[in-house]
């Protein structure tokens, strides 16, 4: 650490001339860089900063306005104080101009009352500031190895922080970008006494910069992220109205290398997830394309720490609801949060499972059940974590939960594929279910009953026949004239027939409805007001979501 003006005053070198503080003493806490010793009065130009400048006063300005053009330029320099021998230009006192000057811009300004050997004072706080630096750089390599050890070795935040805490003597926070502590260590301190109002406390500390310091809490900061992505900030807690002493300097420089090692470890842990689920998918999409066999597939999933053999396996398939889909990177970056939930949903359940992107738009879990775990009661727990953590992360800005389907659990490897695919389909046909229309957490193949039925056929060139003869010439007339006529067929039909329900539904007046209706039937030559016809169009319309997915 730097020495200050106030230690600088107590060294025998200068304490020899009797030195006497005349303004600015509320500024000698001050570091001190170097000393410059100069007579000329325009010496401000030779100076970077820090310098303690001493000076007989021979050359110094005697108007009022040169004196305080003299200080105003030291200040402007950042000097860190002017020392002014007396016995050359002074005797017994200074210019109350320069004095006036150096109390009103906060430059500490000492007098030596007798005469000393300027040389005995550079050399005496050079060395001092070569040990200072010396000290200052072992310190450094100190929390460099330090951190360079936690790095290596991933460690968790909370070990990253006592290690802060320790090397700083302070309590120390990090704190999402919404203010919230996610880990702390107090140093001592009780955990109400520091986290108490901490959001209201923190959103006021705003200092410039990534890393500041604000004296008027005492806090140090610095801002936690990487890849031009932050996340958080490190704060360093001091107790308020300390001020910003050259002490700072070695705690800013502890708290940036913690905060580089907190950023650098949820890099690696980001990455280390991603392997992880780009691992799950190839074993995923190696089953449902028989791209491996089933010995590759259970050896490599054993290797992986989800054991396979010997348990019951069911498959699960996630799928967000409708809405626009994204661009290509945002559904990508969507994927994959939503993907890390799903693992971080089986993980908290304890659940072994296979995790990865199916598609570009859903999910595949391959859950493999012990001999002791209720199927039902581990599928109502893993879409209930999974539920809650979208929640917690905000990924789910509508509050529309996902589908979750179930295919039926099978008793070997072998048989995953099949489970597999009885859960995609089931996905697909769930889909168009209204969210919240079921008690159940999930989705099985019979809950989806004729919609999961025309969803499986829907390859079928028969079922494909059955849509175009049914809903053919309405498809063309939209296709021609640009109108809806096919939505407000589904219109009608899901409202029961009830064409009253059925204009509100499509926010249409009765007669501009009841008109459209009679175009549809028109074209179509059916009567709408037979339920046979009526059956059949509506199947025909569930086909054609089917066909159409």
């Amino acid at each position: 650490m730097l020495p200050t003006v106030s230690q600088v005053l107590e060294l025998d070198a200068l304490r020899r001339g009797l030195p006497q503080v005349v303004a600015g003493a509320a500024q000698l806490n001050r570091p001190v860089r170097w000393v410059h010793v100069s007579e000329l009065p325009d010496v401000a130009g030779m100076l970077h900063g820090g310098e303690l400048v001493l000076t007989t006063g021979i050359a110094l300005p005697d108007d009022r306005e040169g004196l305080a053009r003299y200080v105003r330029e030291l200040v402007e320099v950042g000097a860190a104080g002017l020392v002014v021998e007396f016995g050359r230009r002074y005797f017994d006192t200074l210019p109350r101009a320069l004095v006036h000057a150096a109390e009103q811009r906060g430059l500490p300004l000492v007098v030596l009352r007798r005469e000393i050997r300027f040389v005995a004072v550079t050399e005496a706080v050079h060395a001092l500031v070569v040990n200072a630096q010396l000290e200052q750089l072992r310190a450094s390599e100190a929390v460099h190895q330090v951190f360079n050890e936690l790095a290596v070795e991933g460690a968790e935040p909370a070990e990253v922080l006592r290690q802060i805490a320790r090397m700083a003597g302070r309590p120390v926070v990090l704190e999402n970008l919404s203010h919230q502590v996610l880990a702390h260590d107090p140093a001592g301190r009780t955990e109400d006494e520091l986290l108490e109002h901490w959001e209201r406390r923190s959103r006021a500390v705003r200092p410039a910069g990534r890393t500041g310091y604000d004296p008027r809490s005492g806090w140090l900061v610095t801002v936690v992220g990487a890849r031009g992505e932050d996340w958080g900030r490190l704060v360093l807690v001091d107790e308020p109205g300390v001020p910003s002493e050259p002490q700072a300097h070695p705690r800013a420089m502890l708290l940036e290398r913690g905060a580089a090692t907190l950023a650098l470890n949820r890099l690696l842990v980001r990455d280390r997830e991603s392997l992880e689920r780009q691992t799950h998918r190839t074993l995923l999409s190696g089953i449902l394309t028989h791209a491996l066999t089933v010995s590759e597939v259970a050896l490599r999933a054993q290797a992986l720490g989800v054991p396979l053999e010997g348990r019951r396996l069911v498959g699960v398939v996630l799928r967000r609801r409708g809405g626009p889909l994204p661009a290509a990177l945002e559904a990508q970056a969507r994927l994959r949060d939503f993907t890390e939930l799903a693992a971080g949903a089986a993980r908290s359940c304890r659940l072994a499972a296979l995790v990865g992107a199916l598609d570009d738009e859903g999910v595949g879990l391959l859950i493999a059940l012990g001999s002791q775990q209720d199927e039902h009661t581990a599928l109502e727990g893993f879409a209930a974590t999974l539920r809650r953590l979208l929640a917690d992360s905000g990924k789910e800005k509508d509050g529309t939960p996902p589908v979750v389907a179930v295919g039926s659990s099978v008793g070997s490897v072998r048989d995953a594929r099949r489970t597999l695919m009885e859960a995609t389909q089931v996905a697909d046909a769930a889909l168009h279910d209204a969210p919240g229309a079921r008690a159940a957490s999930y989705y099985r193949l019979p809950d989806v009953r004729l919609r999961g039925l025309l969803h499986l056929l829907r390859d079928d060139a028969r079922l494909q026949t059955y849509v175009e003869r049914e809903l053919g010439p309405l498809l063309a007339y939209d296709a021609e004239q640009g109108s809806q006529l096919v939505q407000l067929l589904r219109v009608y039909l899901e409202q029961g027939r009830n064409k009253s329900a059925a204009a509100d539904a499509a926010h249409l007046s009765r007669p501009s409805f009841y008109d459209r209706l009679h175009k549809v039937e028109r074209i179509l030559a059916v009567d709408l007001d037979q339920v046979e016809s009526c059956l059949s169009l509506h199947v025909a319309l569930l086909a054609l979501d089917a066909v159409r997915r």
